[in-house]
């Protein structure tokens, strides 16, 4: 996912936070943790805390998984992505 997607999504959430709160806080917690993965494996590394790589690998893979696990759902009408739309 490149940097001007998770612009993109973030600026339709923010755009409608007040119809969408709880996608609004679940894109946050997503983003979070994706910062958190790029932020947190450099230390890991330096420290020595090696079990902590897995899930600073997660985390940067996350906002891919998610947005696709939404698209997927989106597709097969289980889901309504509105923000899918402008893709």
């Amino acid at each position: 996912m490149t940097l001007n997607e998770l612009q993109r999504i973030k600026q339709w959430h923010v755009a409608h936070r007040a119809d969408h709160p709880v996608e609004y806080h679940l894109w946050d917690g997503v983003l979070t943790l994706w910062l958190m993965g790029w932020v947190g494996w450099l230390p890991a590394a330096a420290f020595g805390h090696f079990w902590a790589m897995p899930l600073c690998l997660l985390g940067m893979l996350l906002p891919g998984t998610y947005v696709a696990w939404r698209l997927r759902a989106h597709r097969a009408c289980r889901l309504r992505c509105d923000w899918a739309a402008q893709r």
